[in-house]
């Protein structure tokens, strides 16, 4: 179905829009599947155990000297992976990247919202922001997206199928756009 993609310089807490997110446009998807949260280290290290996908290019994170690898850290996101290991790991567990406008419709489903949980600025209930290092993937649920996915705001940054080109919003294809 469709859903508004973009950014609303006139609907938008007083953020700024970047060029990169406008204009705001009807986009008509088909039905498709997101996992509901982050790929975990755990998750990660079975298709590294499998052969399929290489080790993160760093065995720790942003504070942790040690993190990939440890028990401790087994349910927390995989960070230091590349595009090509996370499109491999997709691809191994039957899926793909999403396509940019399919991740911003699961994180702000069809009404407009500028976060998952709706307007409201992020608060520590809602989500991981602002944050020097990474937590546990799920352990926001009161930030989930309108279709139950979560740490679509927050936490790490996700990889898309799409490449990157400024401008490209406003040469969008309205149906199913790939990117440039």
């Amino acid at each position: 179905g469709d859903f508004l993609m973009g950014c609303d310089p006139t609907h938008n807490l007083g953020y700024v829009c970047m060029p990169s997110e406008l204009p705001l446009h009807t986009v008509v998807l088909d039905a498709f599947w997101m996992d509901k949260t982050e790929v975990t280290n755990t998750q990660y290290a079975r298709c590294v155990a499998a052969g399929v996908c290489n080790l993160p290019a760093e065995e720790g994170s942003l504070t942790r000297a040690s993190y990939y690898g440890e028990d401790m850290f087994a349910d927390y996101p995989v960070v230091y992976v590349s595009w090509r290991h996370a499109a491999a790991y997709c691809n191994w567990v039957g899926g793909r990247l999403p396509t940019e406008a399919e991740w911003e419709k699961a994180a702000r489903g069809t009404d407009g919202r500028l976060f998952p949980w709706g307007n409201e600025r992020p608060t520590d209930q809602l989500a991981r922001f602002n944050s020097t290092d990474t937590v546990k993937v799920g352990i926001y649920p009161d930030g989930a997206s309108p279709y139950g996915v979560l740490d679509m705001a927050g936490n790490v940054i996700e990889w898309v199928y799409d490449v990157f080109q400024a401008g490209f919003y406003s040469i969008s294809p309205e149906d199913n756009p790939m990117g440039p």
